[in-house]
């Protein structure tokens, strides 16, 4: 009687690489149907770890900002919400104050295994555009879930300076993410003596890595700009448009090195310390702890790969900081620390980074308003 053979075992599917995912994956996701588009890609839309999200055809002024919630969509919400329609397809002026809802020409269709997760892009923090990334049927701004499939909408609320803006007018940005990627205090301590991510040599560490404000400044003392009120417009796709001194007051460094934040007055500062992402991670700032200041600092938050990275161009940038006061004056003092950075691990390293590869805007930048001001 011939013996029988044992069954071979099937090979497992190989594992998703964990991790941010690449411009080159991003790529992928795109082929494949899950990310999906209604007008083709742009040349310049991909960034190394991120894509930027298009305004649509049109955007709806709103009574209040709003969240779906589990068991809604945001088009439902819109019915009940909405005052009036704008058409985008030429320009439309976002005034001040106003809460104004928009679909975008990007929608998903993610696998099960793959989230994202969306910011303000750094030129429109920089505006005091205060936008954030809506999905259907979602309880949080700014998050899409694993297996997501709907439209997205960006809420946009200009807060400073009358806006701009038009069909395909780019404010938010989306990263995908594939599993639990963060690194943690052991790891960042780790990274921070093989790749100095920033430059300090007691550095913070403790859920992030700290980063605190510069109120020296450069040789001629100038350590920030405060934005003024009942500006002009800022088209948002017009960089070089505008006369920095039409729209910002310069601020210098005082004797105390500290520096009074008025209520509701938007400042754009520096970080005392040179930032640096490896080509291996990718970063992000997040919120700082409220209980030590009623104040915000940075609206976009997300580092590409690549920035701060000398083999890109970047050696000793810092992180631009986007400062706003609630309620009560705040001094700020030197040195202060006002966020954390989280470092990712990359799935792989993108094929290009950040700065060199791109022509990046604020790839070795100390101080720096957004690409608008000339």
């Amino acid at each position: 009687m011939a013996k029988t053979q044992p069954k071979a075992r099937a090979k497992a599917a190989p594992a998703a690489a964990r991790g941010i995912l690449p411009v080159q994956a991003i790529r992928g996701l795109i082929a494949a149907g899950h990310v999906r588009l209604a007008e083709p890609l742009l040349p310049n839309q991909m960034q190394p770890a991120s894509l930027d999200l298009r305004l649509g055809p049109k955007a709806y002024r709103v009574r209040a900002s709003f969240l779906p919630g589990p068991n809604s969509t945001v088009a439902a919400k819109l019915e009940d919400l909405q005052l009036h329609a704008i058409d985008l397809r030429s320009s439309a002026v976002l005034e001040t104050g106003c809460v104004y809802i928009v679909p975008l020409l990007e929608s998903m269709a993610l696998p099960a295994h793959l989230a994202a997760a969306t910011n303000p892009k750094s030129s429109t923090g920089r505006l005091d555009v205060f936008t954030r990334v809506i999905a259907d049927g979602v309880n949080a701004f700014d998050l899409v879930p694993a297996g997501y499939k709907g439209p997205l909408y960006a809420e946009i609320c200009p807060q400073t300076f009358p806006i701009v803006v038009r069909k395909g007018s780019r404010l938010s940005q989306i990263r995908f993410r594939a599993g639990a990627v963060q690194d943690d205090d052991l790891d960042l301590v780790a990274l921070q003596k093989r790749e100095t991510l920033i430059s300090s040599d007691h550095p913070d560490i403790a859920r992030g890595i700290a980063l605190s404000v510069d109120l020296v400044g450069d040789a001629e003392g100038l350590v920030g700009y405060r934005a003024k009120r009942h500006t002009g417009l800022v088209d948002v796709d017009a960089p070089g448009a505008c006369r920095v001194e039409d729209f910002w007051e310069p601020i210098r460094a005082a004797d105390k090195q500290w520096l009074i934040l008025d209520p509701e007055q938007f400042y754009i500062l520096a970080s005392k310390e040179a930032v640096h992402v490896p080509p291996t991670h990718a970063a992000e700032m997040v919120p700082f702890n409220p209980l030590v200041g009623e104040f915000r600092v940075h609206y976009a938050g997300f580092f590409d790969p690549g920035f701060g990275h000398a083999a890109a161009g970047g050696s000793g940038a810092k992180a631009v900081l986007e400062v706003r006061s609630h309620k009560v004056p705040f001094i700020l003092e030197h040195g202060q620390i006002v966020g954390r950075l989280i470092y990712e691990r990359m799935a792989e390293v993108p094929e290009v980074l950040y700065g060199r590869d791109l022509k990046s805007n604020y790839q070795g930048q100390g101080l720096k308003l957004s690409k608008h001001f000339r």
